[in-house]
């Protein structure tokens, strides 16, 4: 079939190749200075497997041009250039993270990056086996990839399609699933903590059960180091207003933050400012939990926290005082009005 005037053509060359088909479009006419006749100068958008393959890639640079040269740069070469740009502006856990990201990428590394298509970002997300957590990182990795390839005419704008990607029930069929940390996941955890401080924070998480949300809100002068609790004032339900002991193992932790800057909160981002949860999940939960070759939410640790005590042959009630669980009972919800010393007895336990 006969291509239409200016639509460029496709060719295949001899011998056994991988990619025989050549698209190639006329990109104007010269004079050779030797015989004085005009000729045609091509541009070679690309090499592929089939003559569908080759009139597709040539109808997408008929539809959105790009510089072809720029074409020859692979998906992996833009990760390596866009990180060189973007590591040195964010921190530690952060960097930690997108190379846990990129190491799902590996089936399309090689690839030209023009030739990458949302079926092939979308089958590095179907075939990762990670939960939705990773999945987003992924995600923001990707389109931050497509960013630096738009702004370098790798690509044109239309062609990011980041936006369509489908992160939501793709990859781990558990994604979604709250686990608690194993024993030996609680170990990896312990042996971390002096690599990055916040892996503390994880570790005051699993050996108090309470929320994230309650201890990044916090604040100081709801913590008594002395006697080893703290107060929660604020909760989702009545039975999450309560005191929380601080197990002895995690009281140095406690302090360390306690006395750490003059922020109000407990918790707080390098720069002595209140953690946000998307500041705190994004940027350090989810790159250090990466970095330790885990899948768990933060509601994890709480998990975690009510199987040790449960092991430890820590009464129900208990229980459910120390994390604020309303019981399943009547008589669960008139709660005994336990000593703090009771508290702290079922904590280090665990």
């Amino acid at each position: 079939m006969k291509l239409p005037n200016g639509f460029g053509s496709v060719y295949k060359l001899s011998g056994n190749r991988r990619n025989p088909y050549v698209a190639r479009k006329t990109q104007g006419w010269e004079i050779d200075p030797t015989t004085g006749k005009s000729k045609q100068l091509y541009i070679t958008v690309g090499y592929y497997p089939t003559r569908k393959d080759a009139l597709n890639a040539l109808a997408e640079f008929n539809t959105n041009p790009y510089d072809v040269n720029s074409a020859k740069v692979t998906f992996e070469d833009v990760y390596e250039k866009w990180s060189d740009e973007h590591f040195p502006t964010v921190s530690h856990s952060n960097v930690q993270g997108y190379k846990a990201a990129w190491a799902l990428c590996g089936k399309i590394a090689r690839m030209r990056f023009v030739d990458v298509k949302l079926d092939h970002l979308q089958m590095v997300v179907d075939e990762s086996g990670k939960n939705y957590p990773t999945l987003r990182k992924l995600k923001v990795l990707l389109g931050l990839m497509y960013k630096y390839a738009i702004i370098h005419e790798i690509i044109p704008k239309e062609r990011n399609m980041v936006e369509y990607l489908n992160i939501k029930g793709s990859g781990n069929p558990n994604a979604y699933n709250r686990k608690p940390f194993s024993k030996a996941e609680v170990k990896r955890v312990w042996d971390a903590k002096d690599s990055n401080i916040y892996y503390t924070v994880i570790l005051m998480l699993i050996y108090s059960g309470c929320r994230i949300s309650e201890l990044l809100d916090l604040k100081k002068e709801h913590v008594n180091l002395e006697e080893h609790y703290f107060n929660i004032i604020h909760a989702k339900t009545a039975a999450g207003i309560r005191v929380v002991p601080i197990a002895d193992k995690v009281l140095p932790f406690f302090e360390y933050w306690y006395n750490l800057n003059n922020c109000e909160y407990l918790l707080s981002t390098p720069d002595g400012k209140h953690f946000v949860y998307r500041n705190y999940y994004d940027s350090y939960w989810m790159p250090l939990i990466e970095t330790l070759n885990m899948e768990h939410t933060p509601h994890c640790t709480r998990h975690t926290c009510i199987s040790m005590l449960t092991v430890a042959g820590v009464d129900d009630k208990v229980i459910k005082k120390i994390v604020g669980h309303k019981g399943q009972s009547v008589t669960e919800v008139v709660y005994t009005h336990f000593e703090i010393e009771e508290l702290l007895d079922a904590i280090n336990r665990i």
